[in-house]
């Protein structure tokens, strides 16, 4: 993911603008004010370039977690008064509680059980007693589309703009599929760059994403996305910390 999330960090605000996300964020956080009225404290897992973080800071304080160097510094410039810490959401362990964590598209990273549920135990690690998790897959097995496409991209104030393709493969025997993206890259100058690369994400169905939730520590809520986006709406897991 070398091309994605680090040689093209800088261009993630172009190829995917920051106000684009500012509905599906306003549901999200009214789920979490409903059921956490008072909570404060929220802990990012894969927050990539920030552009979650940059509608719900204003709510919460925020320390975002992500495993590239250099969308953690995309979103320092977008997200200054949040903590900003590298790290892997399967092993992450900040010796620290908060009321919220979340984990939006970058769950999708975790192609196995064992990927899945180590994110999971992460986030029971990071949660008070009585806190929420939330997580927000692109994709659950029974809403799959083998073969589906989206096109997105923006345009940037200093000249720039962008346009992505992203293409999804077969469903592998192992539970994964891969992500095909297209860049086309538009400099100050008018200078048009290409780049492509290919993911590898997980696709799991929606009992054993709760089944999961239930084994590592959560009682579980399934909710169905509210969107006026032209795409199936995905499922969001809601997972609150049980006592030992």
């Amino acid at each position: 993911m070398e091309v994605f999330y680090d040689h093209l960090a800088d261009w993630w605000p172009v190829i995917s603008p920051v106000s684009h996300y500012a509905g599906e964020c306003a549901e999200f956080l009214g789920i979490l004010k409903a059921r956490r009225p008072q909570a404060q404290t929220l802990l990012e897992l894969g927050s990539g370039g920030g552009h979650v973080a940059f509608h719900l800071k204003a709510e919460f304080d925020c320390t975002l977690t992500d495993l590239s160097p250099a969308m953690l510094e995309v979103s320092r410039r977008l997200n200054p008064g949040c903590r900003h810490i590298q790290g892997d959401m399967r092993t992450l362990d900040l010796d620290r509680r908060f009321d919220i964590v979340l984990a939006h598209d970058a769950i999708a990273y975790m192609t196995s059980e064992a990927d899945l549920r180590a994110a999971f135990a992460t986030a029971r690690r990071h949660l008070a007693p009585g806190g929420l998790a939330m997580f927000i897959p692109d994709e659950i097995l029974e809403t799959f589309e083998p073969g589906a496409s989206d096109l997105f991209g923006g345009e940037a104030p200093d000249g720039r703009s962008a346009r992505a393709l992203e293409w999804c493969g077969e469903l592998a025997a192992d539970g994964t599929t891969a992500v095909h993206y297209a860049f086309l890259l538009k400099d100050t100058d008018g200078q048009v760059t290409t780049a492509g690369e290919t993911h590898h994400v997980g696709v799991f169905a929606r009992a054993d994403w709760a089944r999961w939730l239930e084994a590592e520590g959560f009682t579980v809520e399934t909710l169905v996305e509210q969107t006026d986006e032209d795409r199936t709406p995905r499922f969001l897991f809601i997972g609150t910390r049980k006592e030992a």
